[in-house]
């Protein structure tokens, strides 16, 4: 389970559009997560799409950099939230922006990902009642 597969990362430019039109968003620094309820055919329960702005970080080395650590965080980390949406048969897209003006260390954002997907599987519960 601990694998990150080109199937589990957003790409359909549709859904895209879809998730920032009529997704419901929080934001838990240095993250903004805009999240929908989608039905997607995918053998995985859950797509993410992966953000950082070029504005705040002008080398493509550095928003290469944090991209992977959020990359590796959330790969580390998805299967309790994986396990969630299975169990009320939900599918979720979501976008993790990455708004900090600076860098942050790779255990920060391990735990900040670790809260999103507690929050992000909270919210499906409360849909699911």
């Amino acid at each position: 389970m601990q694998t990150f597969k080109k199937e589990e990362r957003l790409c359909s430019q549709k859904i895209i559009d879809d998730l920032f039109r009529q997704g419901s968003s929080f934001f838990i620094h240095p993250f903004k997560v805009t999240w929908l309820n989608i039905p997607i055919d995918s053998k995985y329960p859950a797509q993410i799409l992966i953000t950082v702005s070029k504005n705040q970080f002008k080398k493509a080395v550095d928003r290469n950099k944090i991209k992977r650590h959020i990359r590796e965080g959330y790969r580390k980390n998805k299967s309790f939230f994986y396990e969630s949406l299975l169990q009320y048969n939900s599918k979720c897209v979501f976008a993790l922006s990455f708004v900090a003006k600076e860098k942050v260390s790779y255990q920060e954002i391990e735990s900040k990902i670790i809260l999103i997907l507690r929050r992000l599987q909270e919210e499906y519960e409360k849909g699911a009642k």
